[in-house]
């Protein structure tokens, strides 16, 4: 599995985790939805600072980022509750 649909899981699991939309969630951050949205689906390549100051500004350890953990896999289409 590629390093970044690793990342991909594990972000939608944190984001999971506080039960928000990907809207919500990263401009509750200060980030780009959109842009994010796409790191969420793996579709964009980033820098390893990009993924420094994502897990920074999440206040999540990067190593949690990047380790893959079967039980971070989310099924649901829609996280939050709309």
């Amino acid at each position: 599995m590629k390093l970044k649909n690793i990342i991909a899981i594990n972000l939608k699991y944190y984001r999971y985790q506080e039960n928000l939309s990907q809207e919500k969630y990263y401009t509750k951050y200060g980030l780009s939805p959109k842009y994010l949205a796409a790191v969420e689906r793996a579709e964009i390549n980033f820098t390893v600072d990009f993924l420094e100051n994502l897990a920074k500004t999440l206040k999540i350890n990067v190593n949690d980022l990047i380790t893959y953990n079967k039980n971070h896999i989310i099924n649901k289409k829609r996280i939050d509750n709309k």
